[in-house]
């Protein structure tokens, strides 16, 4: 089941809702468990064992580790033994096709019969709560999070369905409160109806709409320079909507019923910088690898050599944590080299005035991946204390916005031949004309919803401009109230339309 399909607008979404607002308070953490386990199984009745099992197991350890106390060195070999446990089971179901695929390659290669093997299907959402479960033993084990004694509100969290099957990755210390004791009102439901109106919208009216053409664009064996640029913009702009809508919607569905959860997007393709679009994109998992992968790395404690590896082998483990396959690899290591580029270009000397320094913990958390460096500016990720003249923000803006639509053909080739295709043709090796074969997918309503969606992505700059000069909202009066207000559900309805009128496209990082 998925939030863009009726079974879940007009049967799962108004039962859970009309018997969770009927119930005790003491009852709705259990019909949250009760309803999230029906949602889950919903796709693969066998797989939710897998999920319940992997909460109890980390439940357990958790309170293990409090016995043997946060700090202690049972407690951190507990954590080892629940992270590895944690890990097992992503990496069996996650990577073991992979591992097996590639030791068969090489056994052709040197002239071997390849192993037999049945493929193992991956469950959906597993890369998300097992992350979870990873960031609550090791909270824990820090002292930074109590952990709960409720097996049940502790289940509740980790199968919470607006956000168990693509994130934002909510950590235990960001509901916390929320589960022992929420609070509702009419105000906060209508907030978070209106953040899912708009996710919808942006999931199904713009990501859903450019879905064809980005599949025929990428299915060309031998891509023009118009097909392959055609291809890595529209991609970049679906890609956008699908996972930000997602995330809205899933922040939305939390809200309706008083959960708290983190934002996932602050406008990430109008970033100035490499390092400040990571600070703005999927924004629970960059923080994720910060504090549980590049900090326990050694973070930039241990000299400029060390710094730039720990940033290179962050973002290559997060770029395979999203797929069993080279394509994901090599976008993290180029994400990792984009952002070592740019630590190299915004520090300069000030990396040598931190190597006299290198075990100053709090330096490196302030400094740490993807924070902003001292005297950064967060909107254009632009080192405002350098000696050398900082790069205008839109020259840096397009820089990053290229960077990033050249990582993201990797990411959505199904191969590396597919990958290279792209590059190919991007250089013009294939001629320079759109293409037949993908001209007649360029439709009135596609192309009108690519421009739609360019000028969403820069929408924010308008309003922010506006503002600035006093035009918004006090010129437009009660007409840009009226509006603001009801945009939403207008949106909201257009794109119950299209979901009526076509197959609904499943979220694009249910796959990771």
């Amino acid at each position: 089941m998925i939030f863009a399909s009726f079974e879940f607008l007009f049967l799962f979404l108004p039962v859970f809702l009309a018997v969770y607002m009927a119930a005790p308070g003491s009852w709705r953490n259990p019909l949250i468990l009760v309803f999230s386990w029906a949602f889950y199984a919903w796709w693969r009745v066998d797989f939710l064992a897998l999920l319940v099992g992997v909460t109890v197991f980390t439940f357990y350890v958790a309170l293990a580790i409090e016995r043997a106390g946060p700090g202690s060195a049972r407690g951190r070999r507990l954590m080892a033994l629940g992270i590895v446990g944690d890990i097992g089971v992503l990496a069996y179901f996650k990577y073991a096709n992979f591992g097996v695929q590639t030791f068969n390659d090489l056994m052709r290669v040197i002239g071997h019969a390849p192993v037999g093997w049945a493929e193992i299907v991956l469950p959906v959402g597993l890369s998300f709560y097992v992350l979870q479960a990873v960031s609550y033993l090791v909270d824990v084990q820090r002292g930074t999070v109590k952990p709960t004694h409720s097996l049940l509100d502790y289940a509740a969290y980790k199968a919470l369905f607006s956000q168990l099957i693509a994130g934002p990755i909510v950590r235990y210390s960001d509901v916390s409160s929320d589960l022992r004791g929420r609070k509702h009102s009419l105000a906060q439901f209508g907030a978070g109806s209106r953040e899912f109106m708009v996710g919808f919208a942006m999931k199904v009216v713009l990501a859903d709409t450019l879905s064809p053409v980005v599949d025929a664009a990428f299915a060309l064996p031998a891509p023009s320079a118009a097909d392959a640029w055609l291809a890595a913009v529209t991609y970049t702009l679906q890609l956008f909507f699908d996972f930000a809508g997602y995330s809205l919607m899933a922040i939305g569905l939390g809200r309706m019923i008083g959960f708290h959860f983190p934002r996932n997007f602050d406008d990430p393709y109008l970033a100035g910088s490499i390092q400040a679009f990571w600070q703005r994109w999927h924004m629970t998992l960059s923080s994720f690898l910060r504090d549980y992968l590049y900090i326990p790395l050694g973070g930039n404690r241990h000299g400029v050599a060390r710094t730039y590896v720990n940033l290179l082998l962050t973002m290559a483990i997060g770029g395979f944590w999203h797929g069993a396959s080279w394509n994901f690899l090599l976008w993290g290591i180029w994400h990792g080299a984009l952002l070592a580029l740019h630590r190299a270009w915004s520090t300069r000397g000030q990396e040598a005035a931190r190597a006299e320094r290198p075990n100053r913990r709090a330096e490196d958390r302030r400094d740490a991946f993807p924070q902003p460096l001292p005297g950064e500016d967060r909107r254009s990720g632009v080192d405002r204390r350098a000696p050398r003249r900082p790069m205008p923000w839109l020259v840096g803006h397009l820089l990053t916005l290229l960077c990033v639509m050249i990582g993201w053909v990797i990411f959505r080739a199904t191969d590396l031949a597919g990958a290279f295709a792209i590059y190919a043709g991007m250089l013009g090796l294939n001629g320079g004309g759109l293409s037949d074969a993908l001209a007649w997918q360029l439709t009135p309503d596609r192309i009108g919803t690519l421009w739609l969606a360019i000028f969403f992505v820069y929408l924010p700059l308008l309003l922010a401009g506006l503002r600035r000069r006093g035009f918004w909202p006090q010129a437009g009066g009660a007409v840009a109230s009226f509006v603001w207000a009801t945009w939403p559900l207008a949106a909201f309805l257009i794109a119950m339309v299209l979901l009526y009128s076509r197959a609904a496209v499943p979220f694009l990082y249910f796959q990771f």
